[in-house]
């Protein structure tokens, strides 16, 4: 491909995934490089290259018969990145108290909440800083490994939490409840902190995720 081809293709995956990530083609959607081509205006070379690249992500899969669609989220999907999450959070947590870090975190976390305060009126752009402020509770384990566990499954933690917050995880009550999260980090409570992030993140997040999957159909998810 020319250098040309290789900019349009790049371009046309930067622009297919964020649909992707923000609903605008939910998942289950079918996708055809003509649509994709007319809705992008570019021709259908630089789309197909960018279609299997998130192939290659399992964005995008395709049947027996080559027709292309949105990956679904599955009940089990959303369970187990749920049950990771908690897991290695709940971990986290007791490693920053127990490592006399909590004030520390408390202020590197704060960063990432005022993020998420100012992204409230963009679902998209509230999960995308949602999750920073998740990978930053991990960074205490400074381990690779679990960094890529969280990295390779960040496209599907961001489109299952648009999934909880319409259907019931409210994201001013979500801010305002981290909020006081990290004034117990503060008081060195650990327990009051990871209640909160355990409610609000973890079941209400996971128990809204399953209910809008089942009940919403994918045109009341754009």
């Amino acid at each position: 491909m020319t250098e040309k081809t290789v900019s349009l293709a790049t371009q046309a995956y930067d622009k297919i995934k964020e649909n992707i990530l923000n609903l605008t083609y939910p998942p289950g959607m079918p996708l055809t490089e003509a649509m994709l081509a007319t809705e992008l205006g570019m021709s259908r070379s630089p789309i197909r290259s960018a279609i299997q690249m998130l192939q290659t992500e399992g964005l995008i899969v395709s049947d027996y018969y080559k027709s292309m669609t949105v990956r679904e989220i599955t009940d089990k999907d959303i369970k187990e990145l749920y049950q990771i999450r908690e897991l290695l959070e709940g971990a986290a947590f007791r490693l920053i108290f127990a490592s006399g870090r909590s004030e520390e975190y408390s202020y590197r976390l704060e960063e990432k909440i005022v993020r998420m305060f100012a992204t409230a009126e963009n679902t998209y752009e509230w999960e995308i800083a949602d999750t920073a402020m998740h990978m930053e509770i991990i960074s205490i384990f400074e381990n690779e490994r679990i960094n890529k566990i969280y990295e390779n499954n960040l496209c599907e933690l961001i489109r299952i939490g648009q999934y909880s917050v319409r259907n019931g995880m409210l994201i001013s009550k979500t801010n305002e409840n981290l909020k006081k999260m990290i004034e117990y980090m503060r008081k060195g409570d650990v327990k009051q902190s990871f209640a909160i992030l355990k409610a609000d993140h973890f079941e209400i997040g996971r128990d809204s995720a399953l209910k809008a999957k089942r009940y919403l159909p994918p045109s009341k998810l754009r």
